[in-house]
């Protein structure tokens, strides 16, 4: 390593602790395969007092290589503890490469002073925390950030005024928009919100309260899905300390004034800091992600993108080895100079069904929409329908509503699942292709443009993409849902995105299209009044009815056209 060059900082009295990192966070960075060999012994000097914005304490440990010279440094700031899993993931491992690593409690949590707020403090709070930096002996002036999920959204919060020594952010299924984690076009995330409120709320206060809490929800859980209204029973799961979950759940317009400042997506917009990206097909904020890299690009900020078989969660855990190595190399590249570690495009995605990874030019690649139509007998056709009628219908009830069964979420019920036993509900539409006589790839967004019509105005619909096998067996690929408020019943158009993938359709295999009123308790159950979902009291059943101008629309490589893909040679299976 070539030793860096600073200027003089005003405090020059810092000596290296003796003390090690804490002994779980050796114990578990020990069961950790596929990583690379460290690089230096790590120090730790825990609970360092961090002045805030607003003149409270922001409790911090500073994670350091034990070695002469200087190092880059990488802030990494959360709302649930220092301890486990970030303090090994993160404190540990990156200071064994060669990084300063300041783990830092945002306000109100882990023992920082102040009040937490989802949205509120963290740009004024990450400011002040850098200028704290300026101050150590240390710091030799270069900066990178990194973390996953809301540690993401601390990230975006800091680039919206990015200070000059930020060089290079790494946001691993990160957040920047709250209120899109909370609602969906009308619907409530009610599964994701009841995550997160756990999580918000308990886990910054150790392993015994978080279990307790979550073990608390799981008892009540039947009393919260069945309220009437939902606002107030999450609280009266969750405990008092839960009532910002109330306020969320009762806005459920992006609009409202009470989202104001909220959303980072515009940060960018106007970002010149290279960012490195990374999330799973079955990660709850893989829109939020992908929204972002496009942003990025559109802005000509210098990006990267890695799109694994993942979940929220197991992107951190079975994926960690991938996601370390990408974030490793990105930061390597930008706070040290050496891109040796870069791969060769901006772009690497796991593809389902063909179970190997792909390096592509971008994201989207150069691919056609390809129209898949429903037909009366229930199956899946590319020839356009000649008559326009109603196809078939179902009728949802919020009293039995349709259930959820895995795709993104928070949980571990996320991921990739068998649907066959959701199929044959009644209140489940499904339309399927003919065997496919070659691989079909589908690489891009995906949707449902839907033509239909209700006997109350008001529905929810939920779409799904599945991929079968010969042997009959259903497994989704990827989902979306969308609210319909009309004050007709004639036939109303409607696109439900599906979010995106790349997936490969082997041969033999058939497409599969799915439709039903509602994926609960991932989605609250629509009320059929067009009431807000956590304010309804009164609900009504809904019947639905596809007419003959609806198509799945596909992403296909354009005929004739490749993917500007490469295979990388690697193969990983499916995780959930």
């Amino acid at each position: 390593m070539t030793p860096r060059t600073r200027g003089p900082a005003p405090d020059q009295t810092w000596t290296p602790p003796s003390g090690k990192p804490p002994l779980s966070s050796r114990l578990l960075r020990a069961t950790w395969r596929g990583l690379p060999a460290k690089r230096h012994d790590v120090g730790w000097e825990p609970g360092l007092p961090v002045p805030a914005a607003d003149g409270g304490t922001l409790l911090t440990d500073h994670y350091f290589p034990r070695a002469d010279g200087d190092f880059p440094t990488l802030l990494v700031r959360s709302p649930y503890g220092r301890g486990l899993p970030w303090s090994p993931m993160y404190g540990l491992l990156f200071a064994e490469q060669g990084f300063h690593v300041v783990l830092q409690s945002c306000r109100g949590t882990g023992g920082s002073g102040g009040a937490f707020h989802l949205w509120r403090n963290e740009a004024a709070d990450g400011l002040a925390t850098v200028s704290w930096l300026r101050e150590r002996s240390w710091f030799d002036g270069t900066l990178g950030t990194i973390g996953p999920s809301y540690l993401g959204y601390v990230q975006w919060a800091l680039a919206a005024d990015p200070p000059p020594e930020l060089k290079a952010m790494v946001a691993q299924a990160g957040l920047h928009d709250p209120h899109a984690l909370f609602h969906a076009d009308g619907a409530l995330r009610l599964e994701n919100a009841l995550a997160v409120g756990v999580g918000m709320t308990y886990q910054h206060r150790g392993t015994a309260p978080f279990l307790r809490a979550t073990l608390r929800l799981r008892r009540r859980l039947r009393d919260v899905l069945r309220a009437r209204p939902l606002r107030g029973a999450a609280v009266t799961a969750l405990g008092s300390d839960a009532l910002w979950l109330d306020e969320v759940l009762s806005h459920p317009d992006a609009e409202d004034a009470y989202w104001d400042g909220a959303s980072l997506a515009p940060v960018a917009d106007r970002l010149d800091v290279p960012t490195a990206l990374v999330t799973g097909w079955h990660d709850a904020l893989g829109d939020q992600t992908l929204a972002q890299y496009r942003r990025l690009r559109a802005a000509g900020c210098e990006t990267a993108l890695l799109v694994g078989p993942w979940t929220h969660a197991s992107a951190l855990r079975q994926g960690w080895p991938e996601v370390f190595a990408e974030s490793l190399a990105w930061l390597r590249a930008h706070l040290y100079a050496d891109p040796s570690g870069l791969r060769p495009t901006r772009v690497r995605v796991h593809v389902g069904g063909e179970d190997a990874w792909r390096d592509l030019d971008d994201w989207p690649p150069d691919t056609a929409v390809a129209p898949w139509f429903p037909t009366p007998q229930g199956h899946l056709t590319r020839q356009a329908p000649t008559e326009h009628a109603p196809l078939a219908s179902f009728r949802y009830d919020p009293a039995d509503p349709t259930p959820s069964l895995g795709g993104p979420l928070l949980t571990g019920a996320a991921g990739p699942r068998d649907n066959g036993g959701l199929e044959r509900r009644e209140d489940v539409l499904t339309f399927t292709g003919p065997p496919l006589t070659e691989p079909l790839d589908v690489l891009g967004p995906v949707s449902a443009r839907l033509t239909v019509s209700t006997d109350t105005g008001h529905a929810d619909l939920f779409s799904r993409l599945c991929d079968v096998d010969p042997q009959g067996r259903s497994v989704n690929v990827c989902d979306g849902l969308v609210g319909l408020r009309t004050t007709g019943r004639a036939p109303t158009r409607v696109t439900v995105p599906l979010s995106s993938t790349a997936h490969r359709f082997a041969a033999g295999h058939h497409v599969r299209w799915q439709l039903s009123g509602g994926a609960h308790p991932r989605f609250a159950p629509g009320p059929g009044t067009g009431e807000p979902p956590a304010e309804a009291t009164v609900f009504t059943a809904v019947r639905v009815t596809l007419h003959a101008e609806s198509a799945l629309l596909l992403a296909e490589p354009a005929r004739g056209a490749g993917t500007g893909a490469a295979a990388t040679g690697r193969e990983t299976g499916p995780e959930g």
